[in-house]
């Protein structure tokens, strides 16, 4: 293998948004660069496109007009394959099919020079299937860039089953040479972005499928219930799924799941395939989980919240959380009581983690009962929005007290429907679920997942933080406790999490 310093000249075949961008960046960062693409007006368009993106650069003052000139001239397009004979790394960002994957390679290693890295920017297919077609398979890695290229400054950087370890370090130091962020991933499905991301819209897919609550519920739930320094999830996981589309995301998800012989921590929703079938794809079909309108999502209201015109007592129900909500219920104004059991008259708040309410009220007055999520902060000034939900005996007189109680001081409030885990428990337990078990499988470092996912999928801290954040052992018995109420094996947990919490070590902690 060759070393850095020959990296001299990148050839880049593919001119769509990925392969420009990729282009792009390697101008940037001082390599030359040669662009080919067999659709002579594309590659005539990409080369324009990025050299009218260099002069804006320099007009923001964000490079200089010389640094604009001299990156604008290290980009050529080159009209044949054979011209990328010089090139020391190719990289390929061309259509997501195997078949014409393999094809080119072959292609390119009777074009190439033997110690020449061949790199692929699949997102979804198997590097060491691409490189089993090779007589040198050790020199195929896979080398992921995010769209677009130049802002998503994380690249996974994916080892085949044959892949040399100096083609990975070649492209390590080359990331770092571009000022994005490279980490290592083993060749396995959705490497480690893709993989890690089916928790948040597949549990929330799970959840809406239960009729837990419909989609702005779940979306504002997530931005702004969920707390981690200050930062929720930027944006809900069906806004999410509307602006990516769901011609991008359903396929995917199906994806990931056949490739891991239908492991249920990746089950697709039924609900989707229904509306991938519609054609309701998004924002770019101007209707998927929202209506859009001359390009803005259309939100309906929040439902309005009941006012009554006194409060009952409140009891809280023993539990790790229910000094919090005690805290909470008393600073809203409400009168506590303080005995063994709820008076005839005491709304009674239980706080459950991975149960329903009705699990929760068991031994209660369930017509009384309401289960409130206290996995962050809910008192006054700590919090921008609760979360209630009733079981189906609870009094509607009942219901609209604890509303009117957790809204008095004007925090938003939504209302579940009876569910395990609420919203934000399950599906934060579902993204540091998995993530535990891409490190248990050794796909990449914990750190590497972290900053990937962090990065990658802009989440307020990686999945791996996320669950030493809010405890090891609190997302080991929000899953034991969905796992039992639901019997699903989705929410098994796996030996990583189970060790760590029961050793009180953090979730990044190797072994």
């Amino acid at each position: 293998m060759s070393t850095l310093a020959s990296f001299q000249t990148i050839g880049v075949v593919g001119s769509g948004a990925m392969g420009r961008g990729i282009a792009q960046l390697m101008a940037q960062s001082g390599v030359p660069v040669r662009l080919f693409d067999t659709n002579p007006a594309a590659l005539a368009s990409a080369i324009a496109a990025v050299a009218e993106t260099f002069a804006k650069l320099a007009e923001k003052g964000r490079m200089t007009p010389a640094d604009a000139q001299a990156s604008t001239a290290r980009l050529s397009s080159v009209d044949t394959l054979q011209a990328l004979a010089g090139c020391d790394l190719v990289i390929e960002a061309i259509v997501e099919r195997l078949d014409v994957k393999q094809k080119l390679f072959v292609e390119l290693e009777g074009i190439v020079g033997e110690n020449a890295v061949l790199a692929t920017n699949t997102s979804s297919l198997s590097v060491t299937a691409i490189a089993a077609a090779c007589q040198r398979p050790q020199r195929v890695a896979g080398y992921h860039f995010f769209n677009p290229v130049p802002l998503m400054k994380v690249v996974e950087v994916v080892s085949g089953a044959r892949t040399g370890r100096a083609a990975v370090d070649q492209l390590v130091t080359l990331t770092q040479r571009t000022g994005h962020t490279p980490v290592v991933a083993q060749d396995m499905p959705g490497f480690i972005v893709n993989h890690a991301g089916r928790g948040y819209n597949t549990e929330a897919l799970k959840a809406l499928g239960e009729g837990a609550a419909d989609v702005p519920t779940i979306d504002r739930v997530l931005r702004e219930q969920v707390n981690f320094d200050g930062q929720g999830f930027k944006l809900g996981p069906f806004e999410l799924m509307d602006l990516t589309g769901l011609d991008v995301s359903h396929p995917v998800m199906e994806s990931i799941y056949r490739q891991f012989y239908d492991e249920a921590r990746f089950r697709p929703s039924a609900l989707a395939a229904q509306r991938y079938a519609a054609g309701l794809f998004g924002r770019k079909t101007r209707e998927g989980f929202y209506v859009h309108a001359d390009g803005k999502q259309q939100t309906p209201a929040e439902p309005a919240l009941p006012t009554v015109a006194a409060l009952p007592p409140v009891w809280v129900a023993p539990g790790p959380r229910a000094d919090r909500l005690i805290e909470a219920v008393a600073a809203l104004g409400a009168t506590v009581e303080s005995n063994s059991s709820p008076s005839p008259q005491a709304l009674v708040l239980v706080a459950p983690l991975g149960g329903d309410a009705t699990s929760a009220a068991a031994g209660l007055p369930a017509d009384r009962v309401v289960a409130i999520d206290a996995l962050f902060p809910i008192a006054p000034g700590q919090c921008r929005r609760r979360v209630l939900m009733c079981t189906p005996a609870t009094q509607p007189a009942y219901r609209d007290a604890a509303l009117a109680l957790f809204a008095s001081d004007g925090a938003a409030v939504s209302l579940l429907r009876d569910s395990p885990g609420f919203i934000a428990q399950r599906v934060l337990a579902m993204i540091v679920s998995i993530a535990t078990e891409i490190a248990q499988q050794r796909i990449a470092s914990p750190q590497d997942i972290d900053m990937a996912v962090r990065i990658g999928l802009g989440y307020p801290k990686g999945p791996l933080a996320m669950g030493d954040a809010l405890g090891p052992a609190v997302v080991l018995e929000i899953l034991n406790n969905l796992h039992a109420v639901t019997g699903d094996p989705r929410y098994r947990p796996g030996g990583w999490l189970r060790r760590r919490a029961q050793l009180g070590l953090s979730l990044l902690q190797e072994d």
